[in-house]
């Protein structure tokens, strides 16, 4: 019975937004969103608690006895602060602050050590010609693939190039050569979001699909 119960609350709610469709931002689709939303935030919050703030603050600091945990547990503090309207709420920016700067600092770190230095690696194994034979790669293969990514990186950083010399009268213009490659690398970042464009609509086209059989199975088990 409980099964039954959560399928065909399931079905109702799956039925509410498809009706966007139709009807578009009408009053079920708005409580079923506002219902997703509050659900999610609700178990956002149980998981901060479980995984985050029990075991790493308040458990070290009322079991352990950690008194440095004091620090942090401040912040926390002061963070709370910000739901106030008010002078109470500056002393929230100490917290953000802090946030602001750690994350910035992990931000960068990660886009370095995980980002740039790895793609710039993968761009020079490109011309590793014994990595590419041991691939199954022909020399042709191996220039024309080569080619192109030194090609796409070089073009698209271009792309991304905003220094401009001042003109007398006339709006600021980057050099002619970095325009030139700016407009190939406009296309090699035209392919790139096409394509993931591509993949998320064929995502969302399968899990759409997968909703619809899920909906037809569930109306042929009431027959």
């Amino acid at each position: 019975m409980t099964t039954l119960i959560g399928t065909l609350v399931g079905f109702a709610l799956t039925l509410f937004v498809l009706s966007y469709f139709f009807f578009r931002d009408w009053v079920l689709f708005r409580w079923v969103m506002a219902l997703f939303i509050g659900a999610s935030a609700g178990y956002a919050a149980a998981i901060a608690l479980r995984e985050v703030l029990w075991p790493m603050l308040l458990r070290p600091l009322l079991v352990l006895r950690q008194p440095l945990l004091l620090l942090p547990l401040l912040l926390v503090l002061l963070m709370l602060t910000k739901a106030f309207r008010g002078k109470v709420s500056r002393w929230g920016n100490v917290a953000v602050a802090y946030l602001v700067g750690a994350g910035a600092a992990v931000a960068v770190g990660g886009a370095v050590l995980g980002t740039l230095f790895p793609q710039s690696a993968a761009t020079m194994d490109a011309f590793n010609f014994r990595l590419m034979r041991g691939r199954g790669m022909s020399w042709g293969e191996f220039v024309i693939t080569g080619s192109l990514i030194l090609l796409g990186v070089v073009t698209t950083l271009a792309y991304f190039h905003f220094g401009a010399r001042p003109q007398p009268r006339r709006s600021p213009r980057r050099r002619g050569w970095i325009e030139a490659l700016a407009r190939i690398g406009e296309g090699f970042i035209a392919v790139t979001f096409g394509a993931l464009f591509a993949g998320i609509f064929l995502a969302a086209a399968a899990a759409l699909a997968e909703t619809a059989q899920s909906l037809w199975l569930f109306i042929l088990t009431l027959r």
